[in-house]
């Protein structure tokens, strides 16, 4: 089995944090958003992985490494692909068309989900879906009695279904599926001036593959700061407190769930629920609830909450009621 993640976009909606560091190396409970990702899919895959590609722009060689390492600590090759232009999700797929082979789950890495199924890998492929109150704003399948997908509706006007496309696919047969997105290419298939995974998984349709929903318990997205930080919460809740044995926390409160970070200072605060700081981060004199902060940060009568404070950031709060997004490097007095 390989896993596939193009990982390659701006992030933009995520600014100003992104603006250092890719979306996907965003830390939510203290780990990156793509490391917890291809943790959950190895963990519903029911059979080993043996190599994880991701797909990126010019991040820098330490992200390159980060991402290898994340893939060794699964027991997989980690492969790097690059996508220099946004020419779209099936151009972004085919960039590493060299791990395009047997068994692939493509992951797209601003999203995490929790479930409790194991993946039926005989099946032509799977696409996950998750059921929603308001689908109007995503793709969305239909199917029929038999389980089986007949349609795939890109944001409808009108009502035709629930279940949202969250971005994790699988296809039985990863020589196929380059196939059909090197048509798209080809032959200058486009949608909206990119080429789109939707338009081959449409062919592929026709041509007589069977795609079954696998649904998700809850799905979870990070495409801005608000969301961002419910999805901190969310795996805080599901993952409880976790604080590092080396912090030191001196005449503070830790209301649960939070996870602190290796050798953070706390001082003369309440911290939590739903917090998470990172390393060799300093808080003092401060009440902080529904928050990120991230590494190497110092945090001082700060009142804070539905916020997310990036690294190396110097942050006095003043002791005013604050909801704040930070990007790295920032001075705030």
């Amino acid at each position: 089995m390989k896993i596939i993640v193009p990982m390659a976009g701006r992030g933009s909606r995520l600014r100003p944090h992104t603006l250092t560091i890719p979306k996907p190396l965003i830390p939510v409970a203290g780990k990156p958003i793509v490391q917890r990702l291809v943790e959950d899919i190895v963990k519903v895959c029911g059979k080993e992985v043996d190599e994880i590609a991701f797909i990126i722009g010019d991040f820098g060689k330490e992200v390159e490494d980060n991402l290898v390492k994340i893939a060794e600590s699964l027991g997989a090759k980690g492969s790097i692909y690059y996508q220099d232009k946004p020419l779209g999700t099936a151009h972004a797929i085919l960039c590493a068309q060299e791990s395009l082979q047997g068994n692939c789950v493509v992951a797209f890495a601003d999203t995490l989900f929790k479930a409790d199924f194991t993946l039926d890998s005989s099946k032509d492929g799977i696409i996950w879906v998750s059921q929603i109150d308001d689908p109007s704003a995503f793709g969305v399948i239909k199917l029929n009695e038999e389980n089986i997908i007949t349609d795939f509706v890109e944001k409808p006007d009108t009502f035709v279904s629930d279940l949202a496309i969250i971005g994790i696919y699988y296809f039985n047969d990863g020589e196929y599926l380059k196939k059909e997105l090197q048509y798209l290419l080809d032959n200058e298939i486009k949608d909206k001036g990119e080429y789109q995974l939707t338009n081959a998984l449409e062919n592929m349709k026709n041509k007589g593959t069977k795609f079954s929903p696998g649904k998700v318990n809850e799905w979870l997205d990070c495409g801005n700061k608000d969301a961002t930080v419910y999805t901190n919460e969310r795996v805080l809740e599901h993952n409880g407190n976790i604080i590092s044995a080396t912090a030191l926390i001196e005449n503070s409160e830790i209301i649960e769930p939070c996870f602190i970070g290796d050798n953070t200072v706390i001082k003369n605060a309440k911290i939590g629920p739903h917090v998470a700081v990172g390393k060799n981060t300093v808080i003092s004199n401060s009440a902080i609830s529904k928050t990120i902060i991230q590494n190497e940060s110092s945090i001082v009568n700060a009142k804070l909450n539905n916020s997310m404070i990036g690294n190396k950031v110097s942050f006095n709060g003043n002791n005013i009621q604050q909801e704040v997004s930070i990007g790295d490097f920032s001075e705030v007095k």
